[in-house]
């Protein structure tokens, strides 16, 4: 039942106010007062815009923007009220500003909530791409150490998780490396596409009054690289548009992907059926039954964290994909994705520098498992292709020098040379040489190949790069 009460800014046309569930259901103001600090900054940038043209004074711009100064003083200690019957953090700020400085109730001319939301997120996404960027830049540091301690150490590399090649582990590790400095990419394109305002669209179709949008711009640091102002080109799309929404959790989903690949490899690596890595105690955990436990449980989380990531993008999509314009009451559960997201990639990254800063490689399981001959059988295809051998013809010896071990039970390597040579006469006295693993990786020089200069280069690269 509607309870009769304290009105909603926009209850002028109404004669009762809204039923207390409604309000509860309604509200908006749990999950996007975080967003004071940019509701504030927006605000002070409109006042100063309406002073600029004229529609305040310059006293009353003065007033209003230390009465918002004192309101989110108050906000960051504490000591701030948030009221559900207001709605949402914009709400909130101006009823308290108004009750506190008289002249803001001329705040909100020439300005919706639909704009003052949109320009409010568009701050927060440029903020949170500089928070994502700096806690990726973290973790590829921790990466980074890790790879130039072990970067004299060799794996095998593996394909459908058989062994395939071997390679350093530093060249392992450089590979989340370059995944992650794609994350960073997509990060500083999608700030980039954030720094449009939105201010000044209204809520539909802008507003009559003399405001000047480029002065707001400038104001609110929405320049470009030559600092002039970027002002959104359409009021509909600027205040309807979720892209940067879609696009930020897609960007983090994409990153959780990439620390969700690099946690199966250590989850692997760490197996006693593995060892090829200890992980630190602080950032494992044991079993309440089997006191021999010790699990990677940060890296099983990071998978878990990246699959919540994924369910977020499809929220947004689905939530805007039927929205006829211009707004639409649906949108107002654009941020709870959005926020977790950005809490969750912030928090995942700082997870993955802590569970990697103290791990170590155990080098004599690595060196057990590189060791494996069967790794440098395509090296043997090579060894025949540079004497004449069709890379076909090659690859078919190959495979029956691999059945010709299996027969008899013996490591490649230990072929005799009289029954490799029944097989190829190609095969000389130093066909054995192949199997040395550092020479075989000396031989991968080319760019992006794991020999041992070209990892050093790499090493250097981003070393600079972070």
């Amino acid at each position: 039942m509607a309870k009769k009460g304290k009105q909603a800014t926009w209850g002028g046309r109404f004669t009762s106010g809204p039923a207390e569930l409604m309000q509860v259901f309604s509200e908006s103001v749990s999950f996007d007062a975080r967003l004071a600090p940019f509701d504030v900054q927006g605000s002070k940038a409109h006042a100063a815009m309406l002073a600029h043209v004229g529609i305040i004074s310059k006293k009353e711009c003065r007033e209003i923007r230390k009465g918002l100064d004192a309101i989110l003083k108050d906000i960051e200690a504490g000591n701030f009220t948030w009221d559900i019957a207001s709605e949402d953090v914009h709400m909130n700020i101006e009823q308290e500003l108004t009750k506190r400085v008289p002249a803001a109730a001329k705040l909100h001319t020439a300005r919706s909530r639909n704009d003052q939301v949109a320009t409010d997120m568009r701050l927060f996404f440029k903020h949170a791409c500089e928070e994502v960027d700096a806690a990726l830049g973290r973790a590829m540091s921790a990466l980074l150490a890790l790879a130039k301690d072990a970067k004299e150490i060799y794996i095998p590399g593996y394909t459908h998780l058989q062994r395939a090649q071997p390679v350093s582990v530093a060249h392992h590790l450089l590979a989340y490396i370059e995944m992650f400095g794609r994350d960073r990419d997509r990060f500083a394109g999608i700030a980039d596409r954030a720094n449009w305002c939105p201010l000044g669209s209204g809520a539909i179709a802008g507003t009559t009054l003399p405001i000047d949008r480029e002065f707001t711009a400038v104001e609110l640091g929405f320049t470009d690289v030559k600092g002039k102002p970027r002002c959104t080109p359409n009021s509909m799309d600027a205040v309807s548009d979720r892209d940067l929404f879609i696009e930020f959790a897609s960007a983090c989903a994409m990153c959780g992907v990439h620390w969700s690949r690099l946690s199966e490899d250590m989850i692997l690596w760490n197996s006693a059926e593995f060892g090829f890595i200890k992980l630190p105690d602080s950032f494992t955990t044991g079993s309440s039954l089997m006191p021999q436990k010790k699990n990677p449980d940060s890296f099983e989380l990071l998978r878990g964290k990246a699959a919540r990531l994924q369910g977020h993008v499809t929220a947004l999509m689905a939530m805007v994909k039927g929205l006829p314009l211009t707004y639409n009451r649906d949108l107002q559960e654009d941020k709870p994705p959005v926020f977790d997201a950005f809490d969750q990639t912030i928090m995942c990254l700082d997870v993955i520098a802590g569970s990697l800063d103290g791990a170590a490689f155990n080098e004599q399981k690595c060196a057990a498992a590189v060791s494996d001959p069967a790794l440098l059988a395509t090296d043997l295809v090579d060894y025949l292709v540079v004497r004449g051998v069709p890379f076909r013809d090659a690859h078919h010896v190959i495979g029956a020098l691999v059945g010709l071990s299996e027969e008899q039970e013996l490591p490649l390597n230990e072929l005799s040379l009289k029954d490799v040579q029944k097989i190829n006469k190609k095969f000389d006295a130093d066909w054995v040489e192949v199997f040395d693993v550092p020479a075989a990786l000396r031989k991968r020089e080319k760019t992006g190949m794991p020999g041992p200069k070209e990892v050093k280069k790499q090493l250097s690269k981003w070393s600079k790069a972070l």
